[in-house]
């Protein structure tokens, strides 16, 4: 049983102050130049954008959020002949453009540029980019984890128990990007709050080549542009999905936009019989509901000001899943987890070349953990809240081949946390282990209430010289909770484009600073946990400090496919990790001496041929931690293990090895389309230190098939998927959507984690089948 800790966070506004997007702000004129009525078609091959737009009654249009690449712009209009022209985005500062069309007497087609797009030539990093349209025919996920399934197909990331993400080999060092706003907490469903797949127009995945703007975090970024359509009038969509474990769920959303303003709101709300990842096949207590619902407003007060303005609150109840001793004994364990948030943002345009951002955000969160008195062997109690306060500043200059950035931001927790226990099966435990415990204490009331203060500054150029691009940049931390720490981390990425060949050369150096997870962070460092054990050693958790390689390259072939490789080498110190505490659902952070991470990832991308599209990918990762540990909670016979081993190495839990994924999509007919899949993991290892027969009787023969004790690894799996998709309804205002998935078509018991007694284990969902009806308008 992982952390059960979920943090609930907002989708934000769709300003430019993120790192990867800039906005294309168009105006279409007539020989004459008056304003013109148009269809503009922006298209991206290496970013698979597709996007169509009207022109107002001036011909302006504004395309917002746009991932940095190259793009085919083509404008449509009566009487006048098509226009064709190639634009690229590589900054923040809006790009603003005026064509003049053509009379169609005098040209049936005019073709500014044909460049390829297939591949980016002034990308100075490798990035994923996962399109509108994958999102949209993605394979139905189960509530929490839409957003997880995407970014787990990329190479280079795994799932552990539960959905959560490690990116090559990092454990909980996850950052989602919401418009701009950093959200460092872990969003897995069994950690964080769910963002919903049906809500994002695209997304960027960084895990080298990672822009000084973002710290704390740095295992990988991901990047999400969130759906919006800047179209006048009414525009929405709706969801209704279903399946396998009693699973339901519904998603709306909808946006209004009149002259300068825009309103917007959504909602969802979902149920499963199987939300998180069960320890037994069985799948015994794992029922859980998610709701939430949120409201926008964003207003151009000039073209240069943009306001933004948005409420958010989310809820959701979950079982914790039982093994087949404590389903036996009755056990039911259940979590609830409550937010509100509120954010402002405000963007000023100085000029053409000068932009600056600024935006706050406050959020409440409460979550709780709660078992019955038939709890095995412990009965746990948990009442966690924080408020966090986050400020953000920053301006973006061009200046000839530069693209300057300059910010600052301050990121503030108010931690509280509150914990009890009671020992229900003491045979499972040392003999001096209180049949009781409680934090914080009565004499110290104030050791579970601590703030956690982080501010950075950095400073970054995007220079574009002929057919080189260089990304330098330089950042600074301060971290301030049980350790009052600084640094400076440089970061360089630097491309070479060969044209001739439509060859990429890339090659990146990140220096990281990364903070330590909070989650129980007082409860595990507070002198209070001495009376759980009368041996026990309290190291204090530092923050990680590394070193990132990478070295890869990008290539398109024949015009239509497109091959992205990289090498990559990753040294940290203090090693993040975690552990639990007395076999209860609560977890904490711990840190080894240093870790070596390396290995190689292949991707290659097919956007769309005679009706195939589709992707397959490869990787390849050997990580290792190094004793000693250097923080952490230890008790009882730890203590003894912790203190004897200072020196060797270990398998680090995420040492996976190979990783394939792929998936291939047909398009039958305009209006239909079926798609097929594979995922092959050659397993995760483990330590066991348990009784095989308690563990026996614990998890069943079916899940000690899929071990090797021997090797001390899962054994690998092999899954099968499949899908079909149909344009039932089509106009020019309304589209309906049906899919049909299946999944884990082989019905393998996929063993995810195998832990040991009462930690770790995870099962994959069993064949399942999913419906989604969607409705766009």
């Amino acid at each position: 049983m992982k952390r059960f800790l979920i943090l609930f966070v907002v989708g934000v506004s769709a300003l430019c102050a993120q790192t990867n997007t800039g906005e294309l702000r168009l105006k279409v004129t007539d020989p004459a130049g008056l304003g013109a009525k148009a269809t503009v078609d922006v298209s991206s091959d290496a970013n698979e954008y597709r996007h169509s737009f009207v022109t107002d009654s001036d011909g302006a249009v504004v395309a917002k959020l746009l991932p940095y690449g190259v793009y085919r712009v083509r404008i449509q209009a009566p009487g006048f002949a098509d226009m064709s022209e190639t634009i690229e985005i590589h900054s923040a500062l809006p790009l603003e453009r005026t064509i003049e069309l053509k009379l169609a007497a005098v040209s049936s087609s005019v073709s500014v540029s044909a460049q390829n797009t297939l591949v980016d030539p002034d990308q100075p990093g490798a990035v994923s980019q996962i399109s509108a349209s994958a999102i949209q025919n993605r394979l139905s996920s189960l509530p929490g984890r839409s957003l997880q399934d995407l970014v787990n197909s990329q190479p280079g990331w795994l799932y552990e128990g539960n959905a959560v993400l490690h990116p090559r080999g990092s454990e909980y060092q996850t950052q989602f990007v919401i418009d701009g706003i950093p959200l460092t907490d872990n969003r897995s469903p069994s950690f964080g709050p769910e963002i919903e797949a049906d809500d994002v127009q695209s997304m960027s995945v960084y895990t080298a080549g990672i822009p000084a703007e973002y710290g704390r975090k740095l295992g990988g970024v991901i990047e999400l542009n969130s759906l919006q359509d800047t179209q006048v009038g009414f525009h929405g969509q709706a969801v209704l999905s279903g399946g396998s474990f009693d699973t339901a769920g519904a998603f709306a959303q909808g946006q209004y936009v009149s002259g300068k303003n825009i309103f917007g709101a959504s909602a969802s709300g979902d149920m499963t019989g199987h939300y998180l990842n069960p320890v037994v096949p069985e799948n015994f207590t794992n029922r859980g509901t998610t709701g939430d619902f949120s409201v926008r407003y964003e207003r151009d007060f000039t073209p240069k000001d943009r306001l933004s303005l948005i409420v958010r609150h989310e809820i959701s109840r979950y079982e914790i899943p039982n093994e087949h001793l404590q389903e036996t004994a009755g056990q039911l364990q259940t979590a609830d987890n409550f937010e509100t948030m509120g954010i402002v943002s405000y963007q000023h345009t100085f000029s053409s070349d000068a932009v600056a951002d600024v935006r706050g955000m406050i959020r409440d969160t409460a979550n709780d953990l709660f078992s019955n008195a038939a709890s095995t062997p412990v009965r746990a109690f948990v009442h966690n809240w924080f408020r966090e306060g986050y400020f953000k500043a920053s301006v973006s200059i061009h200046r000839g081949h530069h693209e300057w950035k300059f910010g600052v931001d301050s990121d503030n927790y108010f931690l509280n946390e509150h914990f009890r226990d009671t020992i229900t099966d003491p045979s499972r435990f040392p003999p001096d282990t209180p049949p009781t415990f409680a934090f914080p204490t009565p004499d110290a009331p104030n050791a579970g209430q601590r703030p956690d203060f982080e501010q950075s500054a950095f400073a970054q150029d995007l220079i574009h010289l002929d057919n080189w691009t260089i990304s330098a940049g330089l950042r600074w931390d301060h971290y301030q909770l049980l350790v009052n720490q600084n640094a400076l981390s440089p970061r360089l990425a630097v491309s070479r484009y060969f044209p001739s060949s439509n060859l990429v050369l890339h090659f990146s150096y990140d220096r990281v600073f990364q903070t330590p997870s909070s989650d129980d962070i007082l409860l595990s460092s507070s002198t209070s946990v001495t009376a759980l054990s009368d041996t026990f050693l309290r190291l204090p958790v530092k923050p990680s400090e590394g070193n990132y390689y990478e070295a890869g390259l990008s290539k398109s072939f024949f015009g239509q496919f497109k091959l992205d490789a990289n090498y990559f080498r990753r040294l940290v110190n203090n090693f993040a990790d975690d552990d639990q505490l007395l076999n209860t659902a609560v977890s904490f952070p711990i840190a080894f001496r240093k870790s070596i991470i390396y290995g190689a990832e292949g991707k290659l991308e097919l956007p769309t041929w005679h009706g195939l599209s589709g992707f397959s990918s490869y990787s390849y990762t050997v990580g290792n931690a190094w004793f000693p540990v250097t923080g952490g909670l230890f008790l009882g016979d730890n203590v003894a293990n912790v203190t004897s081993q200072l020196t060797g190495h270990f398998p680090d839990s995420q040492d996976q090895r190979n990783t394939v994924r792929g998936r291939l999509r047909y398009q039958i007919a305009p209006r239909l389309w079926i798609a097929g899949g594979i995922e092959y993991d050659t397993g995760l290892p483990f330590k066991f230190d348990g009784d095989p027969a308690i563990a026996l009787q614990q998890y069943g023969q079916k899940v000690f098939d899929r071990i090797n004790f021997n090797r001390s690894r899962i054994k690998p799996s092999f899954l099968l998927d499949a899908s079909a998709g149909a344009d039932i309804y089509k106009s020019d205002r309304l589209n309906v959507r049906l899919q049909v998935d299946g999944e884990n078509l082989g019905n393998v018991v996929n063993v995810l984690d195998f832990g040991g007694l009462f930690s770790g284990n995870a099962i994959g969902p069993a064949r399942s089948f999913a419906l989604r009806l969607a409705m766009t308008f």
